[in-house]
């Protein structure tokens, strides 16, 4: 279990704190869906969980361990938003890799398969695929981590109707095995499969219910 105790995070540089307190749990296999406005904080919040930040005061736990932000580096996988825009690999096979040389073809299929790319040659390049299918692409970098927690920034964020359907449906999918915490300006079709739902808003973060909206089933 995520469990965040009374986290702040103020930068020297800012006159105000950017997070306030912030308390949530979020157990194994469940969507957690964070969603605020620009400025918020929501991004601040995903880069204190990937280990990329060290919040001020406050602490993280999973399960009963507190947690650094190198142990954070290492648990969570942390997508960030327009995530297309960071390929680096000239094939999927190439941006699997990047990072993990050791890895062997059926790790790298397994991991397409997971988000319903094993149908793309591995020599298919990452940059002309559809906007989709390169969201889905960068879950796969991530997901052959296998990381605890897996760390979504703005997810839909430029996709069209059809495509934020397929992502909400993907991601109802990947939390019967992942544990996904999700930011967002707009809940849209993610509101659906999301077990736990907050609000954020001036650094503060409050829960609130799920909107209520058609189930969106796994396909």
């Amino acid at each position: 279990m995520l469990h965040l105790r009374n986290l702040s995070y103020h930068p020297p540089a800012a006159s105000v704190p950017i997070l306030r307190t912030v308390s949530f749990e979020l157990v194994p296999q469940e969507l957690g869906l964070v969603i605020g406005p620009s400025g918020s904080g929501k991004s601040t919040l995903l880069e204190i969980l990937a280990g990329l930040a060290t919040q001020t005061s406050g602490a993280i736990h999973w399960g009963d361990r507190e947690l650094e932000a190198l142990d954070m580096q290492q648990l969570a996988g942390l997508v960030f938003q327009f995530p297309e825009r960071h390929f680096c690999g000239g094939s999927l096979l190439e941006e699997l890799r990047l990072g993990h040389p050791e890895l062997t073809y059926e790790q790298v299929t397994n991991a397409l398969r997971e988000v319903g790319l094993d149908h793309l040659p591995l020599d298919a390049v990452p940059h002309q695929l559809s906007g989709g299918q390169q969201r889905r692409l960068a879950l796969a970098v991530q997901l052959i981590r296998q990381p605890n927690i897996l760390l979504l920034d703005e997810p839909t964020a430029g996709l069209d109707w059809s495509m934020r359907q397929q992502l909400a449906r993907l991601l109802a999918k990947l939390k019967e095995h992942w544990t996904l915490l999700v930011v967002t300006h707009d809940a849209g079709e993610l509101a659906a499969v999301a077990d736990r739902c907050w609000r954020i808003d001036g650094g503060q973060v409050e829960a609130i219910a799920p909107a209520t909206m058609p189930t969106i089933a796994p396909s």
